[in-house]
């Protein structure tokens, strides 16, 4: 380097030093979540754990921050954690405190029913991560609620889809006594009646919760209900789903909350970059993804994106350019997810799966639809008899 250029080089130097910085924006997120009941599980080799929803909020920091250093963003999450049946005023409390503009939430949807009826609500973008209740994305939404989870009318058209893809049109359903067991029941019969399925028999489980020890004799006379192509169980608690596999009467393949199944998310999933954040998940939280900590990993990076696309931190222009049309995020999934203007519910493939394979991904092939076939699954606008 001449001298010249050494001089020019100490000038530029000094040139850049003298310039201001950047100031740093900070965006605050909180995640909220009910305290769960405990439970003695009857398939208990793979216990809930106890970090479900919140460690794919905490990676979804990690990589919101990754790209906010960049551009002078950081990203905070408080955790907050309450009583089930908490008060929507002490829940709100909470959030005033954090700071926060955004909310992931990870509770039941009378929980949110509660927060939701409270005018303070306004101030807050929600992302409702945990609760799959149809009546919040149906006839019960909200303009600043938005669900990452799939909602259970969702999972059943994408197992309805795959099903109908196979010709397994005949179907036997068989419901558990508890209400979240008939909501699933419920989703099943609108699917069927969409995609051209038909529910040839229908019963309900009623030899108790515990069927260890008795499904070997009750499972093969319970399914004496003539002929059908696929046997679909709706049993969200785990009580005896399990045990109908390899039981029934006819040789019959089990679907539905047990055996094939339809989610957000599966730890099996491999294409599309996936594979990528299975890994960075489970060095974090040391177990595999599942689907409420993909739905709360992509509420928190809706708000990354959104602040990256924008170069804003206000909460207001930021939860603006979500619900609009211009939105993208990139899932690994194979197609760009964004929120349904009529009930915001998250555009997304849903993962058909057996408990350790990835089977299918819908919608499947055939499935058309005048806007995007994403839009196959779950409500369309006109099903939506709420203006959010």
């Amino acid at each position: 380097m001449t001298p010249l250029s050494a001089r020019l080089a100490l000038l530029f130097a000094v040139g850049l030093s003298a310039l201001p910085a950047a100031a740093l924006t900070t965006i605050r997120l909180a995640y909220l979540e009910e305290a769960r009941v405990a439970t003695n599980p009857l398939a208990n080799i793979e216990p809930v754990p106890d970090d479900l929803g919140r460690a794919g909020a905490e990676l979804a920091i990690g990589d919101n921050n990754t790209t906010g250093k960049f551009l002078q963003q950081r990203f905070e999450l408080a955790r907050i954690q309450v009583p089930a049946g908490a008060s929507a005023a002490d829940m709100l409390g909470k959030l005033q405190k954090s700071g926060a503009g955004f909310v992931v939430l990870n509770v039941s949807a009378t929980a949110i029913d509660r927060l939701m009826a409270q005018p303070a609500a306004a101030r807050y973008l929600w992302f409702n991560a945990g609760a799959p209740d149809d009546r919040l994305r149906q006839n019960q939404c909200r303009a600043n609620l938005l669900h990452t989870l799939p909602g259970r009318a969702m999972q059943a058209d994408a197992l309805a889809q795959y099903l109908v893809t196979r010709r397994w049109n005949k179907w036997f359903l068989v419901s558990g006594p508890r209400p979240e067991d008939r909501l699933y029941a419920a989703a099943v019969r609108r699917a069927a009646k969409r995609f051209g399925g038909r529910i040839v028999g229908e019963k309900t489980w009623n030899y108790g919760h515990d069927a260890r020890r008795t499904a070997q004799g009750e499972v093969p006379v319970f399914t004496q209900v003539g002929d059908y192509d696929v046997l679909i169980v709706a049993d969200e608690s785990g009580d005896f789903g399990d045990y109908l596999s390899y039981r029934t009467w006819l040789p019959r393949p089990v679907a539905g909350t047990q055996g094939l199944t339809a989610h957000g998310w599966h730890a099996a999933a491999e294409q599309w970059g996936a594979v990528q954040l299975q890994n960075r998940f489970r060095r974090q939280s040391q177990r595999p993804m599942q689907a409420v900590d993909y739905a709360a990993w992509a509420a928190v990076r809706s708000v990354g994106e959104a602040a990256s696309r924008t170069g804003s931190g206000e909460a207001a222009k930021l939860a603006g350019y979500i619900r609009g049309p211009a939105f993208a995020l990139a899932g690994f999934k194979g197609r760009t997810l964004s929120y349904r203007p009529w009930n915001g519910e998250l555009r997304q493939p849903i993962m058909v799966a057996q408990p350790r394979s990835l089977v299918g991904l819908s919608p499947q092939d055939g499935f058309l639809h005048p806007r995007t076939e994403l839009d196959s699954l779950g409500f369309d606008a006109p099903e939506v008899k709420c203006q959010p």
